[in-house]
């Protein structure tokens, strides 16, 4: 992965730098708030994994940097095993493999799932591992074809997330969508970032358009 420079950090001039003027501004945690938070996996839980298409998985490096990368398949794609972990399939991608290289030098990862029309969501934080079992790996393949790799993570605290976040932004809410054309298409704007003219716009969309037809 490559890391640009840092930006220059601007002087801000009233910042918040200790737990203790954090919890003066934003008062004690309530009961249920704290109480809601489980070791590991309950049936409520899995069965908000099982309707769950979409998850966002949350990782980060050595050094800190963190990465946020999405996470779809059809609905119970994440699934429990025996032991409690939580498996995820590792689809085909880009290659960046930005979220394994950071497994590989810190495990700590935080997931958050998502169910199409419902606005709660479901917090998981725990170690992950990258794997290759192949009795894991068989129960995942799609269309006779399987993944290469799976993360397992190993959970350490869970709890449902309220919708306050997804009513002030009217996810599901069709008449609040933006629509396509109000930017330009993905390749468009990646070529240009990228500075790179070998390549029409053309080109990069019909082979985007290939990679969305060949998902597994």
């Amino acid at each position: 992965m490559v890391q640009s420079p840092p930006s220059p950090r601007l002087a801000f001039s009233d910042v918040v730098t200790s737990p203790d003027e954090l919890r003066a501004l934003l008062g004690e945690v309530s009961e249920g708030a704290r109480k809601k938070e489980l070791a590991a996996l309950d049936h409520y839980h899995q069965a908000f994994i099982e309707r769950s298409p979409f998850a966002l998985l949350a990782t980060a490096g050595a050094g800190g940097r963190c990465d946020v990368s999405p996470r779809g398949d059809a609905p119970g794609f994440a699934r429990v095993h025996a032991s409690g972990a939580l498996l995820l399939p590792e689809r085909p991608g880009n290659r960046r493999a930005d979220s394994l290289l950071n497994i590989l030098a810190n495990p700590h990862v935080g997931l958050l799932f998502l169910v199409p029309g419902w606005e709660e969501t479901l917090r998981v934080n725990g170690r992950a591992r990258i794997i290759r079992d192949a009795d894991v790996l068989d129960q995942f393949a799609v269309n006779g074809r399987r993944p290469l790799l799976a993360i397992a993570v190993d959970v350490e605290e869970c709890f449902f997330h309220c919708a306050r976040s997804f009513k002030r932004a009217n996810l599901w809410d069709t008449e609040h969508w933006i629509a396509r054309d109000t930017l330009p298409s993905l390749s468009c704007m990646v070529l240009e970032q990228a500075e790179i003219t070998t390549v029409t716009v053309a080109q990069a969309e019909a082979g985007l358009a290939k990679s969305y037809a060949e998902l597994y």
